[in-house]
């Protein structure tokens, strides 16, 4: 697995290059191309996502942004930290894409051992919820049973003003003696 995730930790991805798509088209495979622009080949991915990101944390409590001069120029530099992050954000996605299509490709069978195993485990999640609003559902009719037969047997229960609060305490326990 670290030999697949190695070209994120590198300029260049290590092995062939994917597949030419159809000319004219996105990229490799269909998928979004590289940006052209330049890039430091001691930095990745993951790297550059994190200054990106470091970056609008920055301009967002810079305190050039508190003391704010300009409102129009701190929107626009806080503007463009943000759509940086979110270009290495992409590009970054499109790694793990390119892996994910590379890996399917070569080993088709584990695609299917995941598929089937987040199919279980959805499998189990749905079990386990459908035992809880059964669990509920019995309790709701046990309830609904006790609601009827207490109306089915009105003659049983006391009558008058003070019927409630008889029925209720003769639920509550007597309290215990301290020796």
């Amino acid at each position: 697995m670290a030999g697949a995730l190695s070209g994120m930790f590198a300029s260049q991805p290590p092995g062939p290059p994917p597949p030419p798509g159809p000319p004219g088209g996105p990229g490799p495979a269909g998928l979004i191309p590289p940006p052209t622009g330049p890039r430091n080949p001691n930095n990745t991915l993951v790297d550059e996502l994190e200054a990106s990101f470091e970056a609008c944390f920055a301009s967002l409590v810079s305190q050039d942004y508190v003391n704010g001069t300009d409102q129009e120029e701190i929107r626009t530099g806080v503007d463009q930290c943000i759509q940086k992050f979110l270009d290495v954000a992409r590009q970054t996605e499109c790694f793990f894409l390119q892996k994910r299509l590379q890996l399917s490709v070569q080993k088709p069978e584990q695609v299917i051992k995941e598929d089937v195993s987040e199919l279980r485990n959805e499998l189990q999640r749905k079990e386990a919820l459908i035992q809880k609003h059964l669990g509920k559902l019995r309790h709701w009719q046990q309830v609904l049973e006790d609601i009827s037969v207490q109306h089915k047997k009105p003659a049983e229960m006391p009558q008058g003003p003070l019927a409630y609060l008889e029925q209720a305490s003769a639920n509550i326990p007597a309290p215990m003696k301290q020796t």
